[in-house]
């Protein structure tokens, strides 16, 4: 076990040294540094009918999150008095490059939808104590206006700030009792760009990454979820833990991002 502990820490002070020299070698197309994000804006009350709407901008990327509330909870949770949060994911046709179909048109939701909202309903349950939500159901909808690499983390990012404006929503109407929101949820991408760890990837990063990551953190501490697939070879214990260190480090950058949007004191 000592042998494949020492094993683990030269492998790890090995693979920062190197990271250090290929930070000074290889350049990202942004031409950002490894740790840093892209320009973070969040604008609130977006638009005027849903209890919580923000516009959540990575960089190019733009997502619209409106969280809508509804009296009454899915038939598996009736008569449990605790309330439900879900979210609804999905891209205009010309949110890339070129036009994609859009999915009511096909009859049915592509996998990769099914995949992202089943994500970001999962985050964003992470946030709120539904048991002092009362028999309501908050449903968050992500509309991807422009795609430019990490929707589904722009999504949870902005989907938390338009879920927690949706609650005070209720408060102000006196529809519930006490606080539902719980803590602050906030999501990043990073990855391996020729073999650089870096964050926050964008189009030209993630189409060509060697290995990409989504983390989900909480505000409170801890990891809410991580997604992560070797695009090319595989990817070290070292190089795991240096992509978390600098997910973790955008993740409070976030945090301070919703707070001030929120005008939550931090």
């Amino acid at each position: 076990m000592a042998a494949i502990l020492q094993r683990d820490v030269l492998s790890l002070f090995d693979f920062r040294f190197k990271r250090g020299a290929m930070s000074s070698q290889i350049r990202r197309p942004s031409g950002r540094a490894p740790d840093q994000s892209r320009e973070i804006r969040l604008t609130r009350d977006y638009t005027r009918h849903a209890e919580g709407s923000v516009l959540v901008e990575f960089g190019d990327t733009k997502v619209l999150c409106n969280a809508s509330v509804e009296v009454g909870v899915p038939r598996w949770l009736r008569g449990k008095r605790q309330g439900w949060v879900t979210a609804e994911y999905g891209m205009l046709p010309r949110a890339t490059h070129t036009r994609g179909s859009r999915e009511a048109t096909r009859g049915k939701q592509g996998g990769r939808t099914l995949e992202i909202q089943r994500l970001i309903g999962r985050s964003l349950r992470a946030a709120v104590n539904l048991k002092k939500l009362g028999e309501f159901t908050i449903t968050v909808d992500c509309d991807v206006i422009q795609a430019d690499g990490g929707t589904r983390t722009a999504s949870i990012t902005g989907g938390c700030v338009a879920l927690i404006d949706a609650i005070r929503h209720l408060q102000r109407e006196k529809l519930i009792k006490g606080d539902p929101f719980h803590q602050l949820v906030s999501s990043v991408s990073v990855g391996l760009f020729k073999g650089l760890p870096v964050v926050d990837l964008d189009y030209p990063e993630d189409s060509s990454a060697d290995t990409d990551m989504n983390v989900v953190m909480a505000e409170g501490g801890g990891l809410i979820e991580v997604q992560g697939t070797a695009e090319a070879g595989t990817f070290s214990r070292a190089q795991l833990d240096a992509m978390l260190d600098l997910a973790e480090k955008a993740g409070n950058e976030l945090f301070e991002h919703q707070r001030a949007a929120l005008g939550i004191r931090g």
